[in-house]
């Protein structure tokens, strides 16, 4: 998953939702008509304002359709179940992809300035 920028952006787009999933919106739009708790605000004209936690949501939908394979009615009952679960891991996964990526730039930048000395 593409990490959400962290440009102190309060909403996400559709388009930019489907971006970090590499998904269709139409695949988006279908995930909101079918897991109740993904409910992203609407706009005056309609469009589709995803906040993080709408992100998540999809994420944790993600995971269990794309990733992990199971089915609609599947994924709609490990969400009943245990929701809170899945979320904890996607908030791991993320911190853990932030770290890495804080990581991989710090050693690009520790090379590059020994490159200099």
């Amino acid at each position: 998953m593409e990490e959400l920028k962290s440009n102190g952006k309060y909403y996400y787009s559709i388009g930019e939702v489907a971006a970090m999933f590499n998904v269709n919106t139409s695949m988006i739009r279908y995930w909101e008509k079918e897991f109740d708790v993904l409910r992203p605000r609407k706009n005056k004209k309609g469009n589709r304002l995803f906040t993080q936690r709408d992100v998540r949501y999809v994420h944790v939908i993600y995971q269990l359709l794309k990733v992990k394979g199971y089915t609609l009615a599947g994924a709609k009952l490990a969400l009943k179940e245990r929701f809170s679960d899945y979320e904890e891991r996607i908030i791991m996964l993320e911190t853990l992809d932030k770290t890495r990526s804080f990581l991989l730039d710090l050693d690009k930048a520790l090379a590059e300035k020994q490159k200099k000395a």
